[in-house]
């Protein structure tokens, strides 16, 4: 492996990860090409998946980096060091001290982590005391003309507030999305998934037509104006640049300033 990469292909969801170590990506992933939050800092990165080989090796990477389930590893392995990674295997801060090892910056993974774990705790002992210590709280989002319903490590800010703040989720929530990570609900089911505060998590290009029924706007968490909505493009990961962007967009919605 290479002491210090400086050109690094990420073929998976791990892109914030490398990015908040300060460490070049030159290939990425179509998924985190379209984040508006990593937009600056991937602007001159190609978007490749692990089919394209051929421009894999026109990137002249030093170091690749994949999940799992990653294809042809063992081609990968031959353009340059390969390494994958199984997701929810490690929980999410301890992925990102993985990825610091990886590349020879674990001092400052580990300090972000320590960092991160103060600010959240206080934030959510803070958010706590403004809404009650069992008011619950959902993640939802529309995609593909489905509506999910996110347990605590799915991103989409649930690290953050199930791990980090430990906001309570709903009952039904924790018996069908927990363990999967997530769960598919219609739109006249959602009234029984809803906490007394919902995060939903939009994308322009789906369909959103269910928050016009009567179903939709009798849920006590849309009556009371307590609905956070977030781009789901910028919320989809939980590498520690959209961490510290999800607990600040969700301290703001909780506290309500």
């Amino acid at each position: 492996m290479p002491a210090n990469p400086k050109r690094v292909v990420v073929l998976a969801s791990l892109a914030g990860n490398v990015m908040a170590l300060n460490v070049p990506i030159v290939g990425i992933d179509a998924w985190s090409k379209d984040n508006p939050k990593f937009q600056d800092k991937l602007k001159d990165a190609k978007v490749v998946t692990d089919e394209d080989l051929e421009k894999i090796i026109d990137l002249n990477p030093d170091l690749i980096i994949g999940l799992s389930n990653t294809k042809n590893i063992d081609k990968l392995k031959k353009i340059a060091p390969t390494v994958t990674y199984t997701y929810g295997k490690a929980d999410y801060l301890t992925q990102h001290i993985e990825i610091g090892k990886l590349l020879n910056k674990e001092k400052e993974a580990a300090d972000w982590v320590n960092d991160f774990k103060k600010r959240a705790e206080a934030d959510g002992k803070e958010i706590q005391a403004k809404i009650g210590d069992n008011a619950t709280i959902s993640v939802v989002e529309s995609f593909d003309k489905q509506l999910y319903v996110f347990g605590n490590n799915w991103g989409r800010g649930t690290e953050v507030l199930y791990q980090a703040m430990k906001l309570p989720m709903p009952k039904n929530v924790e018996e069908k999305a927990l363990k999967p990570g997530y769960y598919t609900i219609s739109p006249e089911v959602l009234p029984d998934y809803a906490g007394d505060y919902l995060v939903l998590s939009k994308n322009a290009d789906s369909d959103t037509s269910f928050e016009e029924t009567n179903t939709y706007k009798n849920i006590p968490a849309v009556k009371n104006k307590h609905v956070i909505e977030v781009n789901s493009k910028e919320f989809y990961f939980n590498d520690p640049i959209t961490l510290d962007y999800q607990l600040e967009t969700l301290k703001k919605g909780l506290l309500g300033n």
